[in-house]
């Protein structure tokens, strides 16, 4: 469990004396820039679990306060940012741990083995399987050589750990609360872009390069900005265009959840069923778009 404690420490700024050197050891190449780190973790792809499993989309919620509730449960302090990703793998590397020598292995030893065993189970699944591979995927798209590789090695330890931890007894809580895409036909043009950039509501990443991306695909003028802003622009220029592009985007992401079925299960049926649900409303939506302009 040692990698999950580095793999934790090399999410951290990279001006830590740590970062160079762990990043040798685990043959990652030359350590990031804190520019690299801010693109990254800032700008693009913030490291908190309650930004992809949130209904809101955004930092904290019932997403971080589920989090908070687990680590309290451990009998630990939950810090400020509970749902942060180095709190999570230090936190997973801590249950993972092995016990230490000269215990007494009695009853009462192996009830705690066994209850530490179904918590890191639990914990796997729950907050970190349950929104890691899709925020990694994402990550070897937008993130300089470093983090890709970063990620790219979380990703296979993840999934070996998964493999061993056998699938959970119930889909993660995080994405049985999480409610679905909002129709602008039934519901507000604000809720809508709301859930269509929360993950969990809608089984697609959206950063601000993608929504870049898709300005430039469309020829559309775009400000740096929020992406929420990004999003209002890119419809109001060209709605039929951007809900179509949007489409496609989310029909990438239904089928790039449904090729980790066999490691993931039904964690990856749900978010590949998300994605497609969204493609096909955005579709419907792009159509209405179309015949009225």
């Amino acid at each position: 469990m040692e990698l999950f404690r580095a793999l934790a420490v090399l999410a951290e700024p990279p001006d830590r004396p740590e970062v160079a050197r762990l990043a040798r050891l685990l043959d990652l190449g030359e350590p990031p820039s804190l520019s690299d780190y801010t693109e990254t973790f800032v700008f693009q792809l913030p490291p908190f679990a309650s930004v992809y499993v949130g209904a809101e989309g955004m930092l904290g919620g019932e997403a971080r306060d589920r989090v908070a509730g687990f680590l309290a449960a451990l009998g630990q302090t939950p810090p400020t940012e509970p749902d942060h990703l180095v709190t999570l793998l230090a936190t997973y590397a801590e249950l993972a741990a092995p016990d230490e020598d000269g215990v007494k292995e009695d009853e009462e030893h192996a009830r705690s083995v066994e209850g530490r065993r179904i918590a890191r189970a639990a914990f796997l699944w729950e907050h970190l399987l349950s929104w890691l591979p899709a925020y990694i995927d994402k990550l070897a798209e937008v993130a300089p050589p470093f983090y890709r590789r970063w990620g790219e090695l979380l990703l296979d330890a993840l999934l070996e750990e998964a493999g061993g931890a056998g699938p959970p007894a119930a889909l993660p809580l995080h994405l049985r609360e999480a409610p679905a895409m909002s129709d602008p036909r039934a519901g507000s043009a604000d809720e809508f872009m709301q859930s269509l950039l929360a993950p969990a509501r809608s089984g697609l990443i959206l950063t601000r390069a993608d929504l870049a991306r898709a300005g430039h695909a469309l020829g559309a003028g775009l400000r740096a900005g929020e992406r929420r802003f990004a999003l209002k622009s890119l419809l109001g220029q060209d709605a039929a265009g951007a809900l179509r592009w949007l489409a496609d985007e989310a029909f990438g992401w239904a089928e790039r959840h449904a090729r980790r079925r066999d490691a993931l299960g039904e964690v990856a049926e749900w978010w590949a069923r998300r994605a497609e649900a969204t493609a096909t409303l955005l579709l419907e939506l792009g159509s209405s778009a179309g015949e009225m302009a």
